[in-house]
């Protein structure tokens, strides 16, 4: 008889694939800016188009409230604020080639510099600032799309939480997205749903989740899912 009495181990972070958080410095950018700085990071990083994984996170600055309230205009850029992508470990040293760039989102130029290493930790909240929904379509609507997408995915839901709405403009016409809080997951559905993402647009900072310490909303909600 062979008897292993040894617990399983949870993973804690994900070992494949991290954000990089690159050192910004600018004063301020205009709110509106995920089409250009999608446009000229993946000028500078052309293989970003062929990474299924990758995403470019949208800077942002201070916001009000508990994060589900955006500024107006502009995003007044602090020295914490930091430029961020999402990508396979493998290509650490190749993203290297964006330090000491500047790039112009319409405003100040921006300066690109140092980075470090941010691991995918498990998290049981996680949210996502964007995720590309139709204009025409509820909040009770997106949810149920939402949950049956995750499901096929191999992530387990019980609370999902959507917030206001948004649309990204770009010169094809504008992207409604929707803001989206996924909770009480478990370590590995958390890693799995960092690394996958969710939907379309992942290099104009849709569908890419991070932790989320604030999950009091979603037990007050009556939108809980």
């Amino acid at each position: 008889m062979f008897w292993d009495d040894t617990p399983a181990t949870t993973p804690e972070q994900a070992e494949d694939t991290v954000d990089l958080a690159f050192r910004v410095h600018c004063p301020a950018l205009p709110l509106d800016h995920a089409h250009a700085l999608s446009q000229q990071i993946c000028a500078l990083l052309p293989w970003l188009q062929d990474e299924p994984r990758a995403g470019i996170h949208l800077i942002h600055g201070a916001e009000s409230g508990n994060g589900w309230q955006r500024p107006e205009a502009t995003i007044p850029l602090s020295r914490r604020t930091r430029l961020r992508l999402r990508l396979p470990r493998t290509r650490v040293e190749q993203a290297r080639e964006i330090r000491g760039t500047r790039l112009d989102l319409g405003s100040a130029p921006l300066k690109i510099g140092e980075f470090t290493i941010v691991p995918l930790r498990a998290q049981p909240a996680l949210m996502a600032r964007h995720v590309i929904a139709r204009p025409d379509q509820d909040e009770d609507a997106f949810l149920a799309e939402v949950a049956a997408s995750l499901s096929a995915m191999g992530v387990p839901i019980s609370k999902l939480l959507c917030g206001r709405s948004h649309q990204l403009q770009t010169p094809y016409g504008a992207l409604f997205t929707r803001r989206l809080l996924v909770a009480d997951l478990d370590p590995l559905a958390s890693l799995r749903l960092q690394r996958e993402g969710l939907g379309p647009e992942r290099l104009m900072g849709c569908g890419l989740f991070d932790g989320h310490k604030d999950v009091a909303p979603v037990h007050s909600s009556p939108a809980m899912h």
